[in-house]
């Protein structure tokens, strides 16, 4: 099992096909949003955070936080599965380089999740 409490590090865990990953400190609650988001939800947040990405990508690394560009360039992403999450999903990506992580993200489901700590299993 790897343990991971940056979203770069839960990003190299995701990429490397890890069967269980432990997730610790402040990426927990947005991480969790997104393995638990219902698929209609997916589907409309997956769109706004692919723009965001894109975004992101073209701004230099002085240029703006990911939090901000989030609530202003993916509000459907937003909406549907919330600030936290669509942060997540955008550093997700951001850290890997790719929008593909995200998705095999949603590959995984949460065994356990307390106290600022869950455990994701592939599915």
């Amino acid at each position: 099992m790897q343990t991971v409490n940056t979203y770069k590090d839960l990003a190299k865990a995701i990429a490397c096909d890890s069967n269980k990953i432990e997730i610790t400190g402040d990426i927990t609650k947005g991480t969790v949003r997104i393995v638990t988001s219902g698929a209609v939800s997916w589907a409309i947040a997956i769109g706004a955070i692919g723009i965001a990405y894109a975004a992101i990508a073209m701004i230099p690394a002085s240029g703006g936080t990911s939090s901000a560009i989030s609530a202003i360039a993916a509000p459907a992403a937003v909406a549907s599965i919330g600030v936290s999450a669509t942060t997540a999903a955008i550093a997700i990506a951001t850290g890997a380089g790719s929008l593909a992580v995200i998705k095999k993200l949603r590959g995984y489901r949460v065994e356990s999740h307390s106290d600022g700590k869950a455990i994701l299993v592939k599915k």
